[in-house]
């Protein structure tokens, strides 16, 4: 089982709670690597983790939309007020689905799950909680 497939049905489990036709809200949190690693690929240019999130970033953006969904806010977290004193983000983003099955319909794309090397290359740790606004 590919690691995109295990996502998918993780995601899949956990969401059952939540009603088909309520919006879900995507609290991402993310921490980049120093160098983004893809594995030795040859034909992926070695970069950043912030510049691979980047190029994940602004090919994923039209795979959202597609779904219906949109970018709600996006900010560059400072510092932790409560939790763990070493936890440090690099970045924080809040994504708007109009349903958990226009998410599940995103991730569970073969042309999304190709674009998302970028984002497994660009990142040390990361978050992904569904919330109900």
């Amino acid at each position: 089982m590919t690691a995109m497939k295990s996502f998918v049905d993780h995601a899949r489990t956990l969401l059952a709670g939540i009603g088909d036709g309520e919006p879900i809200v995507m609290i991402n949190l993310l921490r980049y690597r120093e160098q983004a690693d893809y594995g030795g690929r040859a034909d992926i240019e070695p970069c950043s983790g912030s510049e691979a999130y980047r190029r994940y970033m602004k090919l994923a953006f039209a795979f959202v939309t597609g779904v219906g969904g949109s970018l709600v806010w996006q900010g560059a977290p400072k510092a932790m007020l409560i939790g763990p004193s070493q936890e440090r983000w690099d970045l924080a983003l809040l994504v708007r689905y109009p349903s958990k099955a226009a998410f599940l319909a995103m991730v569970s794309d073969p042309a999304y799950q190709a674009i998302t090397v970028h984002r497994t290359a660009a990142l040390e740790d990361s978050r992904l909680i569904a919330t109900l606004p």
